[in-house]
C-alpha cells in the first residue's frame, strides 16, 4: 500500500475543464499530517507509517495519548526501560492527535518521526487516488431501500402490505423445514461501514491550501474523515487494432 494522507471531506462542487465541460468534483482538505511512529520489519514485523490529523486538546486526551507523541510524559514503564539502558523510539514532540491511522508500506519507510507530510510531498505527480471513508449510517431499513427490492403489488385490490419482503420459505430450495438459505437479502442495518472508492481522477491540487479536487463522489458526510492514497489499480493495456 502506498503512503497517503488523512483529510476531511468538504463537499461537492463543479469546475470547468479544459474542453469547456462541467466536471463534478469532491473537495478534500488533506493534512498536514505529522508522522507519529514508523514501523519496521525488525521491531514490528511489517513496514508502516503512522500519521495523525487534527490536534486534540490536552485536557481531553488520555495520558497514553499524550505519552505517545511526547517524551515529556513520564510513565513507570518508560522510567524502567530508561534505567535499564534501553534505547527508546523517538517521539514526535507535538500535541495529541484526534485521528491516528497507519499506512502499510511495501518497503521500509523513508520518513522520520516528527516530520510533517503535505499534499505537495505525497501526491506530487499523482493522477489517480483511492479514497477510504465511512459511509452515512441509515439505521434499520427495509428491503426496498437496502436491497432494491421491487416490493409487493400496490393496486387497490392487492394486499395492504406493499413494502414487505414476501415469502421466505418458498425460496428454501429443498433446504428442509421451510428455512431460507443463508445469506438471504433481508431488512437490517444499512450504512456506517468502511468503503473504498478506487481510481478517482485527480482534477486539481492546491498545495498552499492543502486542497485536492477529485472527480466524482467519495463516501461519508461533509466534514467526515477520509484516508487518501495513490491508487494501486492498474488499467489493462488496450489491444492494438
Amino acid at each position: 500500500m502506498p503512503l497517503g494522507l488523512l483529510g476531511q471531506k468538504i463537499g461537492m462542487t463543479q469546475v470547468v475543464g479544459e474542453d469547456g465541460k462541467m466536471i463534478p468534483v469532491t473537495v478534500l482538505k488533506l493534512g498536514p499530517c505529522p508522522v507519529l511512529q514508523v514501523r519496521s520489519q525488525e521491531l514490528d514485523g511489517y513496514d508502516a507509517v503512522q500519521i495523525g490529523f487534527v490536534e486534540k486538546p490536552r485536557r481531553l486526551a488520555t495520558k497514553a495519548e499524550r505519552g505517545h507523541v511526547s517524551s515529556k510524559v513520564e510513565s513507570k514503564r518508560r522510567k524502567r526501560l530508561t534505567g535499564a539502558g534501553v534505547t527508546l523510539s523517538p517521539k514526535a514532540e507535538i500535541e495529541p492527535q484526534r485521528f491516528v491511522r497507519e499506512f502499510r508500506l511495501d518497503k521500509p519507510a523513508e520518513q522520520a518521526v516528527g516530520t510533517t507530510l503535505t499534499t505537495n510531498e505525497v501526491f506530487n505527480g499523482v493522477k489517480a487516488v483511492d479514497v477510504i471513508g465511512q459511509t452515512k449510517g441509515r439505521g434499520f431499513t427495509g428491503v426496498m431501500k437496502r436491497q432494491n427490492y421491487a416490493g409487493q403489488p400496490a393496486a387497490h385490490g392487492a394486499k395492504k402490505v406493499h413494502r414487505c419482503i414476501g415469502s421466505l420459505a418458498s425460496l428454501a430450495s429443498n433446504r428442509g423445514g421451510g428455512r431460507p438459505k443463508k445469506g438471504r437479502k433481508m431488512a437490517g442495518h444499512y450504512g456506517n461501514e468502511r468503503v473504498t472508492i478506487r481510481n478517482l481522477q485527480v482534477v486539481r491540487v492546491d498545495a498552499d491550501e492543502h486542497m485536492m479536487l477529485v472527480y466524482g463522489a467519495v463516501p461519508g458526510p461533509n466534514g467526515g474523515v477520509v484516508m487518501v492514497r495513490p491508487t494501486n489499480k492498474k488499467r489493462k493495456p488496450q489491444a492494438a487494432n
